[in-house]
């Protein structure tokens, strides 16, 4: 059992292979939620980003999309030990099948998107057999994602992701089309270090142009403890918004 938001939401997660952590609480707070709108969680796994998200805006809804049957049983018991069963719709799908949204009666339910991928090329990462289907995918896998994100969100609304750094190439080519005026947040251990995270947010049927964004960092010099912006985030519930 995990806290989050300072243990506003008490999760249960899997005792072995993946378990949701910063990444998670992060795109739910760049997401640009508002009260009487609804977010798609994509690859929702245990529901901690969208349960953060509608911790952090009172009368959201939220669709926590998973393809693993065992996690949506997990995400359907978190909502309800937290209190949101009632805001919570979660829907079993396959986010990297063409025409996954449509069949799950999902195309244009969402205001908005947010999205955890698996961050390794397996062909590439030695990952344990059973932390793959988390943390690996093939590079393609990526743009069925996206795909999947510009499906279930209505024109206007926003896709925001998290990923490696070194994966921004292909996290804009997948944006590509589908979502512009594109905002990319590098996430960096700590000042003098190189992003390790970025946060990559779209808005559907947008031609804006692409804006990278002064680095977030994440601790001080000494490495130790999160800063006061960052704190705000992970353990209050703050926004952290990508756009004016």
């Amino acid at each position: 059992m995990d806290g989050f938001l300072g243990e506003r939401l008490m999760i249960a997660q899997p005792r072995h292979g993946h378990r949701s952590g910063i990444e998670a609480v992060l795109i739910a707070a760049a997401a640009p939620l508002e009260p009487g709108q609804t977010i798609a969680d994509l690859g929702a796994g245990a529901g901690v980003a969208g349960l953060c998200a509608l911790a952090r805006v009172a009368g959201s809804r939220a669709l926590l999309v998973e393809a693993d049957p065992a996690m949506t049983r997990l995400a359907r018991a978190n909502a309800a030990r937290n209190g949101l069963a009632d805001r919570v719709e979660v829907v079993e799908a396959d986010l990297t099948a063409r025409g996954a949204a449509a069949r799950a009666g999902l195309a244009g339910l969402a205001h908005h998107a947010i999205a955890n991928p698996p961050f390794h090329d397996p062909a590439a990462a030695r990952i344990s057999p059973r932390k793959a289907a988390a943390h690996a995918a093939p590079p393609a896998d990526l743009d069925g994602w996206v795909r999947f994100a510009a499906a279930v969100v209505r024109p206007g609304g926003t896709l925001t992701l998290i990923h490696r750094a070194d994966a921004l190439t292909a996290v804009l080519a997948a944006f590509e089309r589908r979502f512009g005026a594109v905002a990319v947040l590098p996430v960096h251990p700590r000042a003098g270090l190189a992003a390790t995270r970025i946060l990559v947010q779209g808005r559907k049927g947008s031609r804006g142009a692409l804006a990278i964004l002064p680095g977030l960092m994440l601790h001080g010099a000494d490495g130790h403890g999160f800063l006061p912006p960052v704190e705000a985030v992970l353990r209050h519930g703050a926004a952290l918004p990508l756009r004016p």
